[in-house]
Order: structure tokens, then sequence, then C-alpha cells
């Protein structure tokens, strides 16, 4: 399964060419780094699938259902936790992040602690290449963290370090 789920989001991120943002390397390895901070704590392989998938369905062309097709239903509700609500008419960034908030603050373990990796990757990246945004990410996240208590302690700590000292 975890096989099948890294296969399948690289190929899903690399059908839409997809680079990240600040250092144009292949999409890929940001969730490939999600899962080597994720294996560092407890997980399931569920959760290490769910990991990979992180971000496919808000990024590339696969929907949640696909998800629940080939990975089944509890990958597909992570993925589903995880997936940030996409921009619509009326719908500006805060009130984006805040139906997110609520959404997160809904999930369980699982959601929560690959969102506490998501952001300790995601924060490096930002604060080292895009200082003036890294001031506006900063905020979300330390709001974000207070809704994340039922992720993973060590992750939180770390992602809440990252999030206050900058």
């Amino acid at each position: 399964m975890i096989d099948k789920a890294k296969y399948f989001a690289i190929a899903a991120h690399a059908a839409t060419g997809q680079k990240r943002k600040y250092t144009g390397e292949p999409y890929w390895h940001h969730p490939e780094r999600v899962v080597a901070i994720l294996t560092s704590v407890e997980h399931t392989p569920a959760m290490i699938a769910a990991a990979w998938l992180h971000d496919v369905v808000e990024d590339t062309e696969v929907c949640i259902i696909d998800i629940h097709q080939f990975f089944g239903p509890e990958i597909a509700d992570i993925v589903r936790a995880l997936t940030d609500t996409p921009a619509q008419e009326g719908m500006n960034r805060a009130i984006r992040k805040g139906v997110d908030m609520v959404r997160l603050s809904e999930a369980g373990y699982a959601a929560q602690t690959i969102k506490l990796a998501d952001l300790i990757d995601n924060t490096s990246t930002i604060t080292q290449h895009d200082p003036k945004f890294a001031k506006v990410y900063l905020k979300e996240k330390r709001d974000l963290l207070d809704v994340l208590a039922h992720g993973n302690s060590d992750l939180w700590d770390t992602a809440n370090s990252i999030a206050t000292k900058l």
C-alpha cells in the first residue's frame, strides 16, 4: 500500500509538471520529506500512505473518490481532512484558512500528525526563501497549532518551536 501510494503521488504530481515553488525541485520531494518526518514518530502504514497522498487532491486532477477507490476509506478520510479548501468566489485566504482550521480541529491523530509534519517541512522552505510571506504564513500556522492537539506531541513541539521562534 505504501509503495502504491508513493508511486501514485509521484505520477500525479509529475503529470501536472508540478514543481516546488521556491526550489524548482519535483514536487514529490515534499511528500517524501513529510513521510521521513512522520516515520520518526508513532505511525501506521495508512498514515504513511496518506502522507504521500496529502497534496494530491488539491494540486492535481485526482479527486477524493479516486483516493477512496484506489486506497480505501481510511486513507481517503485522512487525505480529505488534509486537503485545503479550494479558492472560490467570495472566499479570501483568511476565510479558507478558517474553514481548514475547523476541519483539521475535528480530525484525529493520523491527519493531525501528518499536518504537523507538513507544517515542519513547509515552514523551513518558506522562511528560507520568502521572508515577507513567511510573516503571514507563520501567523496562520501558530493559529493552526492551537487546534492540532490530537497530533503527535513531539511533532507539535517541533512545529511550535519553529513557528514561534521566527
